[in-house]
């Protein structure tokens, strides 16, 4: 599990130290360094399964991220001084990776020494981990299939485009954290019936989605002749309806809820915009969701522009589903100083009673500005 990211000369970071939690809310203003922190992860993850790593170099564009090049890494008043990524793991286990620019062939070469083995052993490097993007799959007739990405990595893709093939081959196995499974499921994956309890993949999946969608049931079609899924949507007895009938949130959230609730302890999830679509309530219910996953062992990191799914997750600590001391805030402010854009790092703690002890402006406070605005008189 990570428990720190020190960046140097990275993006908009001349020298940022974050620290991390089993969940970690990232939020802000836009383009204040949210996806920065993200991605200084993903290109070590990225450099790695690219054989970059550990001896090379980094590996700027792939399948999980792009930055372009060396410059747009680079952090602009960097110089001639390297970017560096510091991580801390667990019993203080710790990798330091600096790169040098070779501004001639804008390659960023690995400059440091290297780092034990025991670091690559962690989720950020293997097989338990899940990156969703914020630019996710939509609402398609048909979804693709790949036998690599699924039966050999367990991955959904980071736009979640294989979520279908991942259901119709692991729908029918039981969920690994039986604490993530949905209070009020049966046997059929019904919720607000008596029954005997399923664990299996599907019917918790069901289940969870209700909350977004209320009586959402899924059936998966598969093509196996032309590699594809067709996923459909019915709710009680109604006829299946195709995906792109259905609201766009569905889509949207199933890859999110197939992750977490697939995932076992000691696996790592990067999630950007989990509201993306979603009502308020189901923004609530997404927070408290991953909020449970954080309580058995899944390490979360969120970036979220959601004041509802920070309350989702406000109420798990409330309700003792999560320790408060097991959850991260860091909001993201741009500030100006001699005439410098910078961005400052603020990071407010929550109690046991879900309560925060320093909002800072701008820190989920539009509601309250615009309902003290609509209290002042309307002029004529």
């Amino acid at each position: 599990m990570i428990r720190q990211l020190h960046l140097i000369n990275f993006k908009p970071f001349s020298n940022q130290r974050l620290e991390f939690r089993p969940l970690t809310l990232l939020s802000g203003l836009n383009s204040t360094g949210k996806s920065s922190v993200l991605q200084s992860l993903l290109l070590l993850r990225q450099s790695y399964q690219q054989g970059l790593l550990p001896e090379k170099g980094l590996a700027l564009n792939g399948d999980l991220v792009c930055i372009g090049t060396g410059q747009d890494a680079l952090f602009e008043g960097a110089g001639k001084e390297p970017i560096e990524f510091n991580l801390v793991l667990d019993n203080n286990k710790n990798g330091i990776w600096r790169f040098n620019y070779d501004r001639e062939v804008e390659v960023l070469n690995l400059d440091s020494e290297p780092v034990k083995k025991e670091v690559y052993d962690s989720s950020l490097f293997h097989e338990n981990f899940h990156y969703l993007q914020a630019e996710r799959i939509g609402s398609r007739p048909f979804f693709e299939m790949s036998d690599f990405q699924v039966r050999q990595l367990g991955k959904l893709g980071t736009r979640g485009e294989y979520t279908s093939h991942f259901l119709f081959l692991n729908g029918r196995k039981e969920i690994p954290n039986r604490k993530l499974s949905h209070p009020k499921v049966n046997t059929k994956g019904q919720t607000g019936k008596k029954g005997e309890k399923s664990l299996d993949l599907i019917d918790q999946v069901e289940a969870w989605m209700g909350e977004v969608s209320p009586g959402t049931r899924l059936k998966i079609d598969p093509k196996l002749d032309v590699d594809l899924m067709i996923s459909q949507y019915f709710y009680g007895d109604s006829n299946p309806y195709r995906a792109t009938n259905v609201g766009f949130g569905i889509t949207y959230t199933l890859p999110i809820i197939v992750a977490v609730l697939s995932s076992p302890p000691g696996t790592l999830i990067l999630l950007e915009n989990p509201e993306a679509h979603l009502h308020p309530k189901g923004q609530s219910k997404m927070g408290e969701l991953l909020a449970l996953a954080a309580s058995c062992g899944v390490q979360v990191v969120i970036e979220t522009h959601s004041d509802h799914v920070l309350n989702g997750i406000r109420l798990a600590v409330h309700g003792g589903k999560l320790k408060p001391n097991n959850v991260q805030l860091h909001y993201f402010d741009r500030k100006e100083k001699d005439r410098q854009i910078y961005t400052e790092v603020i990071s407010p703690r929550i109690d046991r009673n879900g309560r925060i002890d320093y909002w800072p402006d701008g820190f989920f406070d539009e509601w309250d500005k615009s309902l003290e605005a609509l209290l002042e008189p309307a002029g004529e």
